[in-house]
Order: C-alpha cells, then sequence, then structure tokens
C-alpha cells in the first residue's frame, strides 16, 4: 500500500514540474516524501491521500502541502489536487531563477497537462509577478490565462537588464618596421 501511494505521489510531483518553471535535471533525480498520515487504495481506479505536513522534495523542486490527493483512473494517474492554507511551490529553472508560487489548492489534469491554481494565487519570478484568485496553465502550449472568475487580477512585469555594450579593446599600435 505504502509503495502504490509512494508511486502516486511520485507521478504528481513529476507531473507538476512543468517544462516552463522547472529545472531539467530535477525530473532525474530521487524523490522525497514526507506527511503525517497516507491512506491508499490497492486498485486500478481511485483516490489515495497523504496528509499533514505534506512535504515532497526533488532536485530544485520544493513542495509544502496540508493535503495531496491522487486520483486513478485504469490504473493511471489522472489528477493530482495538493490543498493547504497555503500550498507552496517553489523550483529553480534551468538558469538558475527561482519561481515561487503560493495558492490555496493546485490542481494538475495529467492527461490534459494543465494546472489550475486557486484560492490567493501567488507567483513571483525574477522577471515579474501574477496575483489573482485563479490562474490556469497549460504546460502544452504554455500559455497561462487567469481571471475569469470575476475577480481582479495583478501583473507585474520588470524591465529585462540591460546589458552594457561589448567594449571594443583598444586597437595595438602597429610596430614600425
Amino acid at each position: 500500500m505504502y509503495r502504490l501511494l509512494l508511486n502516486c505521489c511520485l507521478l504528481a510531483a513529476i507531473a507538476l514540474c512543468g517544462p516552463a518553471t522547472a529545472r531539467t535535471s530535477d525530473r532525474q533525480l530521487p524523490m522525497d516524501m514526507s506527511a503525517d498520515a497516507g491512506d491508499a487504495v490497492l486498485t486500478d481506479d481511485g483516490e489515495s491521500t497523504i496528509s499533514g505536513n505534506v512535504l515532497i522534495t526533488q532536485g530544485t523542486l520544493k513542495l509544502e502541502a496540508d493535503k495531496a490527493v491522487i486520483t486513478r483512473s485504469k490504473g493511471v494517474t489522472s489528477k493530482v489536487t495538493l490543498s493547504g492554507n497555503p500550498v507552496r511551490m517553489q523550483q529553480q529553472n534551468d538558469d538558475n531563477e527561482l519561481m515561487k508560487a503560493t495558492a490555496r489548492q493546485i490542481v494538475y489534469l495529467i492527461s490534459a497537462e494543465q494546472l489550475t491554481l486557486t484560492g490567493g494565487v501567488v507567483i513571483d519570478q525574477p522577471r515579474g509577478s501574477m496575483r489573482g484568485e485563479t490562474i490556469r496553465y497549460d504546460l502544452k502550449t504554455g500559455r497561462m490565462t487567469a481571471g475569469g472568475d470575476g475577480n481582479r487580477i495583478q501583473m507585474r512585469l520588470e524591465p529585462k537588464p540591460q546589458t552594457k555594450p561589448a567594449v571594443k579593446p583598444a586597437a595595438k599600435p602597429q610596430a614600425k618596421p
């Protein structure tokens, strides 16, 4: 039973580290999970739950939640729901930039490759931030949508860092013959 729950959580956490924000090498590293309790089904259909101080780490990925529910259908993990007050997620990307996100709930629909963050959502990245009640992210297309729930969204976009023009080295004087 523990092994099934471990495998479900592994699939869930790997799925949550989407390509836009994930460090590519994290997916090749071992995953560590801990929680106060677990309740798993040993069938191909149903829900498995880990709860109480849920902590999932894999490389630079760190997820903290009060509860994780993994839904399986026909032996395949179809949905992962993380809930908490709040759920916290952070990960470095391949450029060593840290992305942090919090929400009361994160739902990952695996076959659709879509993440939905709801409830006091805050996403902070080096180039900007976004806040709202509902933010959806499509891992296949990289498209993010926010709002549409009657609440306003807030965004801050930081300017691209200015790069100083390369200084050409002074020409070396040519030796006179």
